[in-house]
């Protein structure tokens, strides 16, 4: 073999392994294992960690939450639907975003990205606006009926109902770019849509909590920006 041909194929396999290893480089922890440095809570949860686990879960209810009894279905309907969020303090654009969830059967919940209002319209007396509708919502859900399974781009693009395991870890990752939203599942491509030019193309990563019933786990949450 020629001896430049040698050396030039050397120098490029080896740029290629820098170029590899560099890109594994960037990919950050946003989760530190060890308390919420980073995050904001909002809405009425508790956010805790055990054992390198984000756990979320609603705070047990006063005795009286709604006052004096009895009350009807719409006021419990509006209390019980309530959603709660943990936001990243940074905002993010271009990225990818990687996650290991758990959630229990019938479970709900969700990852927010390019949501401008950081879920403070989900929850109050008021009728509620969830992140899904200003920014994006990717569905994680327990449920063989919901239109969207775990891994959509909730309302815009429906992912393969049998991607979710049921009471294992799951991995989700969602490509955030200008042009196109995409999400894989366990490692398994879920969906995509293009994006809606009237919604916000930056924004915060949060994580959900669908109910005053929830329950969900997460863990080994990573981004690399683009």
């Amino acid at each position: 073999m020629d001896r430049r041909k040698l050396l030039f194929g050397l120098a490029a396999a080896s740029s290629q392994l820098h170029a590899q290893k560099t890109k594994l480089q960037e990919w950050k922890p946003i989760f530190n294992g060890q308390n919420l440095d980073g995050w904001q809570v909002h809405g009425q949860v508790q956010w805790s960690v055990v054992d390198g686990v984000l756990v979320g879960r609603s705070p047990r209810p006063s005795k009286k939450p709604f006052g004096e009894w009895p009350i009807t279905e719409q006021q419990y309907r509006s209390w019980v639907t309530q959603q709660a969020w943990l936001y990243t303090e940074a905002e993010f654009e271009q990225f990818d975003l990687q996650l290991e969830y758990w959630i229990p059967e019938g479970g709900n919940s969700g990852v927010s990205i390019r949501d401008s209002s950081r879920g403070d319209k989900s929850y109050g007396v008021s009728p509620q606006v969830t992140p899904a509708h200003i920014g994006y919502e990717i569905q994680i859900i327990d449920d063989g009926v919901q239109p969207y399974p775990s891994g959509s781009i909730y309302k815009f693009a429906a992912a393969p109902k049998e991607l979710h395991k049921r009471n294992q870890w799951n991995k989700l990752e969602i490509e955030s770019r200008k042009e196109m939203i995409r999400t894989r599942l366990n490692g398994k491509p879920a969906a995509e849509f293009v994006g809606d030019p009237q919604r916000p193309n930056r924004g915060p990563i949060g994580l959900q909590l669908h109910d005053r019933y929830s329950l969900v786990m997460f863990r080994n949450i990573a981004i690399n920006v683009h």
